[in-house]
């Protein structure tokens, strides 16, 4: 999955709730003064940001293989050290963090033990490696108003729910196959109020992830046809939208 789009694209597609969630899952990491901390598949730098107010700027790293990602974290976050590159070989030594996090990214990495092994590589001992997935398998991500539509308009295109890490088991599952101990999760939800149907919809509109990818391939009679479904079931607004997400984390 290519996520080679601005990351002010981003921003209004998941950032709206990823930024919430970035908050909720360095408090549970116990984020802390004096740490210095990884952002494995940072995107624009919902994470990263959060880590750099808590951390300061110089103790903090990130990691995307998104050049427009990579660009956006570096203008928006001077003094974080930020890489191209992948989880499944990152550019760090051996025990350089305290704590390693990967925010919404497992399930879209080419091969997740590996890349959160790498994670746990560049941690030390006593440090956190941790992930989240949103709950994609119980239909509880913010996409989740767009894929009960299209399930309605195009049955025939395959929605998120069979991603890896998708799912508690599944989460849990790829942090015991890269090799950490103690491994524990949480369910970390989000709430975000839109004020209007438009403002929900838009950012649907620019091809972000599997789900902006499924737009872009209907035609324009099936895209009303899904436009005017997702008005009847979510309304003119406001209204809100609850994520779930599952966060996992472990030894190294």
């Amino acid at each position: 999955m290519s996520f080679e789009v601005a990351g002010e694209a981003y921003d209004r597609f998941m950032g709206r709730y990823s930024r919430p969630l970035a908050s909720a899952f360095a408090d549970w990491l116990g984020v802390s003064p004096g740490q210095r901390a990884v952002d494995v598949g940072c995107g624009p730098g919902a994470l990263t940001a959060v880590l750099a107010e808590r951390l300061g700027p110089d103790h903090v790293a990130a990691v995307d293989p998104s050049e427009p990602f990579v660009a956006a974290c570096r203008q928006r976050l001077p003094g974080v050290d930020v890489h191209r590159g992948t989880a499944e070989s990152l550019p760090f030594a051996d025990d350089s963090f305290d704590v390693a996090a990967a925010c919404l990214v497992v399930h879209f990495m080419s091969d997740p033990a590996a890349g959160v092994g790498e994670m746990a590589r560049v941690t030390r001992d006593d440090g956190w490696v941790g992930a989240t997935v949103w709950d994609l398998a119980g239909s509880r991500a913010p996409m989740w108003p767009l894929w009960q539509a299209v399930a309605e308009v195009a049955p025939e295109h395959p929605d998120e729910s069979g991603f890896q890490g998708g799912s508690r088991e599944s989460l849990v599952g790829i942090l015991g196959a890269a090799g950490l101990r103690d491994v524990e999760s949480v369910e970390l939800p989000v709430t975000v109020t839109h004020p209007s149907f438009e403002e929900w919809w838009e950012p649907y509109l620019h091809g972000v992830g599997p789900a902006g990818e499924a737009i872009a391939a209907m035609d324009e009679e099936r895209r009303a046809r899904l436009e005017a479904t997702l008005r009847r079931n979510l309304g003119a607004g406001p209204f809100d939208i609850t994520a779930v997400a599952y966060a996992g984390r472990g030894r190294p």
